[in-house]
Formats: structure tokens, sequence, C-alpha cells
């Protein structure tokens, strides 16, 4: 089964190339395009697609708040933000607004593919060294979240073993990374990722980064191993 695509630019050239590049993918299906983010909403609520490749700076509506809306609306859609700069201080109000991570405008096809691919199968498209460069940049901008008493109610529900999980999490580390320094299966990661996210009430692991940082479980600056990835 195809996963259904909306391609949201105000710049009808660049959309234009990411209908040219999906095209030709065998399981990727184009099913509209929006030039601003009303029109995304608009289209995102009548196609339903399984991914919106949403811009940020557009006109009428920017795709901050069309993210937004289509996550409060309910909508099944993962947004994966469009980007020019990858420390755009924007990327990181769309992940606290919804969206299942980001990709720059000029990464190569082989990685758009990868990224539609992963954010449909539920994971986030947030490489690890570019989380910890935008929590470092922004979170001082971010307010602690509203609602504290349901928030501590949420983490006091997870496990020991749940909330080391969801540190490593913040960290930007991968299931297989967890698996190693917590000595457990990456199945076992999978299961406790997957409680995790029910738990607290969150779409991905992308808004599990947001989550932990604006409630304290860990701090910008914490000393965290680079890898290449």
């Amino acid at each position: 089964m195809s996963i259904r695509v909306l391609l949201v630019d105000d710049q009808s050239l660049v959309r234009l190339g990411f209908r040219a590049v999906l095209e030709q993918e065998p399981g990727i299906e184009v099913v509209g395009e929006a030039g601003d983010g009303a029109h995304a909403v608009t289209m995102t609520r009548a196609l339903r697609p399984d991914v919106t490749l949403m811009d940020v700076r557009m006109p009428t509506m920017d795709g901050i708040e069309a993210t937004r809306r289509i996550v409060e609306s309910g909508s099944a859609a993962r947004i994966l933000v469009l980007t020019t700069f990858d420390l755009d201080e924007y990327v990181f109000a769309a992940l606290r607004a919804g969206a299942s991570g980001f990709l720059l405008k000029d990464a190569m096809p082989a990685d758009l593919v990868a990224a539609i691919h992963a954010v449909a199968a539920g994971d986030a498209v947030v490489a690890p060294g570019v989380t910890r460069r935008l929590i470092t940049a922004f979170a001082h901008h971010l307010p602690l979240s509203s609602g504290r008493t349901l928030v501590q109610e949420r983490l006091d529900g997870l496990t020991a073993r749940e909330r080391d999980v969801l540190v490593e999490l913040a960290r930007a580390r991968s299931n297989s990374e967890i698996a190693t320094r917590l000595t457990v299966t990456e199945a076992t990661v999978k299961v406790h990722v997957s409680r995790i996210l029910s738990k607290l009430g969150l779409r991905d692991r992308a808004q599990v980064v947001v989550f932990a940082y604006e409630n304290g479980v860990v701090q910008p600056g914490e000393p965290v191993e680079e890898n290449p990835c």
C-alpha cells in the first residue's frame, strides 16, 4: 500500500522538485500540493495523507501553526518539516507543535524518501547531533509546560527502567545505543519506548525530546557522547 504524501511549500518550483523525486519512487504517492499553511490544513483534512511535507515560512499561515492545527484536529498525518537551515529556530517550535521531525530542503533524494518512510512508520526524523544543537540553542526560550501536576503524575507512572529509557531518548540516542547502555535487547527497548509514548500521551520520539527538556527530565548542556549520525 502506497504512502500518501501532501507537499506544502509556497514555492511552486520546490514542490515540483519534490514531486519529481517522489513520483519515481514505488510505494509513494503524491496526493496533492498546497502553497500555504491554511491550504495545507484544509487539504490534509480532505485528502487524508499519511505524511505531509511542511515548509515553515509561508504566507497566510506558517507551517508551525498549520502543524499545530493538523495535530490538534486528530489527523493521523505525520508532519515532516522542511527547512533551509538545520538550526532554524522555527524547527523547534514545529517539533513542539507536533511535527515528527525535519528535513533540510537540500537533502539528497534518498534521504527524503527514507525520511518519509520513517515518519510514516511512526518514527521521528531528527538526527541526534542536530537535536542536541537545537536543544542547546533554543531550550532557554521554552517555558515549562503547563499542567505540572498532570505532567508529574504521568512521569510518576513510569517504571524506573522506563525513566532510564526516557532519559536516553531525550539525549537522542538510537534504540541500539540505548540497548547497549542499559544492557538490554533492542526488542526490550522498543517495548519500553512504546509504553513511554502511551503513558506520557506523546506521538513519537521527537515529542519525547521536547517533553523531557521542557519538564526538567534532562537539562540543556548535560554531557552527551556525540556520535556521527
